[in-house]
């Protein structure tokens, strides 16, 4: 059957057991999370030697996972196999798991981390082991899902954060969960309990510039500003490492395909929900949306195409630094 995380993770705590358990998905972070608590909270540490599997698929068969699985326990109340990289295991294998599941060891459980693409639904082992175990199919998070997923995660660690570092989190860093949730983990020791994470620490901790990052520049493409522009493609070029051009074309392209929604939208109070930004950031794409036609925005997303092309070599000698397609994208887009 289909679980939640905190659901998964609450019958571990109440020692409630399946024989077989699948994580899945999208979204690796989720996967990490529950994978972690198998691995460090259902056999005591100082059972581990003894009681605890760890495997990863490409070293491993099925065969072997299940004849790891019928290993009895010797001090805890159950063996735990934990497979990492479930994926690499070769697909005609996973029939052999039908037949184990049909009568399992009772002191035995198996974890399959199954990442980056999905184990298809059709086949008899995805079937057994929704029918005898648990499959933990984790939650695509999209961009506009970004900034409300960074402050619940960060009021579950007993803290606030203002608008302006959130978003400076989140265009900054991207949706990969596991990156953002690594960059909070910077903040937290530095914070009373309740204390609020603003755009200055987030600055001097994470290494964003509260005033010269892409949240900025994207305020100031919208308003065709070349003056601001200018300034932040100068300080991204700069520094290189810190802004990747890969980092930015992304971020941006989100940014022109948000501006493009906020003009077709009928009814503009729905913005926020759209756009999945905070209220008080409308006006930047209503600004955007009075100075970008969509054709204009059309053309632009060609030039991001066009960048992204001739950074990665195509139709560049390399003699084009990354910085200065920066500069040629910009100058193309606000005028």
């Amino acid at each position: 059957m289909a679980i939640t995380d905190k659901q998964l993770i609450a019958d571990l705590q109440a020692g409630i057991f399946k024989p077989v358990y699948l994580l899945t998905g999208e979204e690796n972070y989720y996967i990490d999370v529950v994978s972690d608590h198998f691995e460090n909270k259902v056999i005591d540490e100082s059972m581990r030697d003894f009681d605890q599997t760890v495997v990863y698929g490409r070293d491993t068969s099925m065969a072997a996972v299940i004849s790891d699985a019928k290993r009895y326990p010797m001090m805890s109340p159950v063996h735990l196999v934990l497979v990492k990289e479930a994926q690499d295991i070769d697909t005609k294998q996973w029939e052999q798991l039908v037949t184990y599941l049909e009568h399992p060891s009772e002191k035995g459980i198996i974890v399959f981390c199954y990442r980056h693409k999905k184990l298809d639904k059709r086949t008899a082992a995805y079937k057994s082991i929704d029918k005898y175990g648990c499959v933990y199919e984790t939650p695509k998070v999209w961009d506009n899902q970004v900034p409300g997923w960074i402050t619940n995660q960060v009021k579950s660690k007993g803290f606030t954060i203002n608008e302006k570092a959130v978003y400076l989190i989140a265009e900054s860093v991207g949706n990969e969960l596991g990156k953002i949730a690594n960059e909070l983990g910077k903040l937290y020791p530095l914070l009373q309990p309740g204390e609020a994470i603003t755009e200055e620490l987030v600055e001097k901790q994470i290494g964003i510039s509260k005033d010269y990052n892409v949240f900025e520049l994207q305020k100031a493409i919208g308003r065709r500003d070349p003056v601001m522009c200018n300034r932040i493609i100068n300080y991204f070029a700069s520094n290189p490492k810190k802004n990747p051009i890969q980092q930015v074309l992304p971020i941006l392209y989100s940014y022109f395909l948000k501006v493009m929604f906020y003009h077709q939208l009928e009814n503009k109070s729905d913005a926020a929900k759209v756009l999945g930004c905070a209220p008080s950031f409308v006006q930047d794409y209503a600004v955007a949306a009075s100075n970008y036609s969509l054709g204009k925005l059309a053309t632009c997303i060609g030039y991001l195409y066009e960048t992204d092309l001739r950074s990665k070599g195509v139709r560049n000698s390399g003699t084009v630094t990354d910085g200065e397609l920066l500069k040629e994208l910009i100058f193309k887009v606000i005028h």
